[in-house]
């Protein structure tokens, strides 16, 4: 089955995550609306939530509002959304073919389709890496994506009351959350998880001594993309919560009952959630022609395209050198957001006859989120080198970049609503989600 047969240039855009659905927005505002371009945004997904917010998916405790609905982004913004998985790409017949969409009981929803493109950009995001240790694969979680998210939320809801209810010795021994990874996916989620637990005795369950939370790092330092003061700080944030670190542990083993670190500790889990790194998909490795790095992510020039120069890459599947750094430019939010943004004014270009325009990376700083408790990070610019924040005032910034994503793909009104709205609904809903 194929489709997209008209003369429009043709963009195809794979993973509408931070920035494929940003780029398809700008695209189908720009190019879409006018009828310059036919733009698709293919995934495998009906709906989008920001990804630095899924550690709040996992914990129960982000609004269901803040989902956009693919279809209907779609829609006020002059794309086409196509729900489904990419199985393979033809350079050749630059065509991009989809494997078939399946209900959950199985029955076959959308059959194989074959999208033809003029110009294709890759945004498959990246997946946790399991380094190839023993049992990761089989008794980790991951937050990966947002039904990995949802999937982690419910489990721990449905162990918490069963734990609550049982009439066992179970009920006398505290539920046991191992998280592998300090960065700040790992960190965050600790904090909102041990918010969560201290919430659960509003539906009559009993308060959070019941649960024991535990990190586990291989560096000797929590997050280490931020300065040391920072990271100690934040060290100190979660040892008032009574959240157990162990710092310095390389994971050898998981089994279903705990995981082991390289000196022998066994660290027993009734929920273990890896967080420890990632990579991106391994099947970008089979796309003939491609360069891509020992991560898996394509490799890409000073404007973001492959070796071939129709296709694009950007976010966390893309590897962009980073001049002046011996590293790539970080899998991060800001990256994306800033890629999207420079593939846009290329593409737009480009149907003008004009030239690509060169990805130049500014880096902003990091700021992690503990919930409630905290919001620690440094911030950085070109007047004011390199700052540290903490608190309320990096609790406002940090909840900036989520509006900064959101003005992308709605715009600073239609942000304005939804911000009020969710305030509301705050104010009459339940805290955390419960089923």
């Amino acid at each position: 089955m194929s489709e997209s047969n008209n003369e429009k240039h043709k963009i195809l855009i794979v993973g509408g995550g931070a920035a494929g659905l940003e780029l398809a927005t700008t695209l189908g505002n720009k190019l879409g609306k006018a009828g310059l371009a036919e733009i698709n945004l293919i995934d495998a997904s009906s709906t989008h939530i920001w990804k630095p917010l899924l550690h709040e998916v996992a914990a129960g405790t982000l609004d269901e509002t803040e989902q956009v609905d693919y279809l209907a982004q779609a829609y006020r913004s002059h794309f086409r959304f196509r729900l489904g998985k990419m199985a393979g790409l033809s350079r050749e017949k630059k065509e991009v073919y989809l494997s078939p969409t399946y209900s959950d009981s199985g029955e076959e929803l959308i059959p194989e389709r074959t999208f033809k493109y003029d110009t294709l950009v890759m945004a498959v995001g990246s997946i946790s890496n399991t380094f190839n240790i023993k049992g990761v694969a089989e008794h980790c979680m991951f937050l990966d994506t947002t039904s990995q998210a949802f999937k982690f939320q419910k489990q721990l809801v449905e162990t918490y009351i069963k734990r609550h209810v049982s009439k066992g010795g179970s009920k006398d021994k505290p539920l046991s959350i191992a998280i592998v990874g300090a960065g700040a996916t790992g960190v965050e989620l600790s904090a909102e998880l041990h918010e969560v637990t201290h919430l659960l005795n509003v539906y009559g369950l009993d308060q959070a001594g019941d649960v024991k939370i535990t990190i586990i790092e291989a560096a000797t330092q929590l997050l280490p993309a931020l300065p040391t003061k920072l990271a100690h700080a934040t060290q100190q944030q979660l040892v008032k919560l009574n959240i157990d670190l162990k710092l310095g542990r390389r994971v050898t083993e998981v089994s279903k009952d705990g995981i082991t670190t390289h000196d022998g500790e066994f660290i027993p889990a009734d929920l273990k959630v890896w967080a420890a790194g990632i990579k991106a998909p391994d099947w970008l490795q089979q796309i003939d022609g491609l360069e891509t790095n020992r991560i898996n992510q394509l490799v890409v020039n000073d404007v973001l395209q492959t070796v071939d120069p129709s296709i694009f890459a950007i976010g966390d599947c893309a590897a962009s050198s980073w001049p002046g750094h011996e590293q790539n430019v970080p899998p991060r939010a800001q990256a994306a957001h800033q890629q999207a943004s420079t593939v846009a004014k290329s593409i737009v270009n480009h149907l003008q006859g004009k030239d690509p325009v060169k990805f130049v990376y500014h880096d902003y700083g990091s700021l992690v989120s503990l919930g409630k408790y905290s919001t620690v990070g440094n911030l950085m610019g070109n007047l004011m080198g390199s700052v540290t924040i903490g608190g309320f005032i990096a609790r406002i910034v940090y909840l900036s970049l989520y509006k900064m994503h959101q003005v992308a793909i709605h715009g600073y009104f239609r942000t304005a609503m939804l911000t009020l709205s969710n305030l509301f609904r705050r104010s009459a809903h339940a805290k955390i989600k419960m089923h």
